[in-house]
């Protein structure tokens, strides 16, 4: 097992080529960044990283309104992927953002972030980015049946992570942090980071 992790490295060394699930900029470039972020301060050189997009589902659909909703997805998106790409790619990710709520004293409070989900052939693994509170007063009067697709910036304004945060996080970058997570558990305990080399 462990030659066979160190042959799968040894061929991410001049390149790495990423099957992303859907067509939406913002989730490609999210994805390459993620990569780019993981591979290059941890290996501690510049890999380049090529990211492919694989139309399936619409992109513009409602915003799904739990964790496991947007879990499930991505790991169907995957899924779908190694069946139309096989193993032709070093990578497969599916990435998409949601809301889950979490009952507290006060009351219900309702949370929006991004997922991602990735699988090679060493593993596979998710990761989630940070969670952004959504406003209570924002969705005090929306109907149960509305759920959250009416909320402003939710996806022709750029996401609602950056409506909610003024722009200073954007769907690109939870995205991002969401792929860097699910990279760094993947790989927890088998590479070493900064710099990265394979643990004994």
């Amino acid at each position: 097992m462990q030659s066979d992790l160190r042959d799968f490295w040894q061929r991410l060394q001049t390149g790495v080529e990423v099957a992303v699930a859907g067509s939406n900029p913002e989730i490609l470039l999210g994805v390459r960044d993620g990569f780019r972020r993981y591979l290059d301060n941890g290996a501690g050189r510049r890999v380049s990283v090529v990211v492919v997009p694989h139309p399936g589902e619409a992109d513009e659909v409602p915003l799904r309104l739990s964790d496991e909703a947007v879990i499930r997805h991505v790991t169907q998106e995957v899924r779908r992927l190694r069946e139309a790409a096989g193993d032709q790619y070093h990578f497969l990710v599916a990435a998409d953002g949601g809301t889950h709520d979490l009952a507290l004293p006060d009351g219900t409070h309702v949370f929006v972030q991004s997922w991602a989900t990735l699988w090679s052939t060493v593993g596979e693994a998710l990761g989630s980015s940070g969670s952004v509170e959504i406003p209570r007063r924002l969705i005090a009067n929306l109907e149960e049946s509305e759920g959250m697709r009416h909320l402003p910036g939710t996806r022709r304004q750029g996401g609602l992570i950056r409506s909610l945060t003024g722009g200073l996080e954007t769907r690109r970058s939870a995205v991002a942090q969401a792929t860097l997570h699910a990279l760094s558990s993947l790989f927890y305990g088998v590479i070493e980071s900064r710099p990265m080399r394979w643990s004994r």
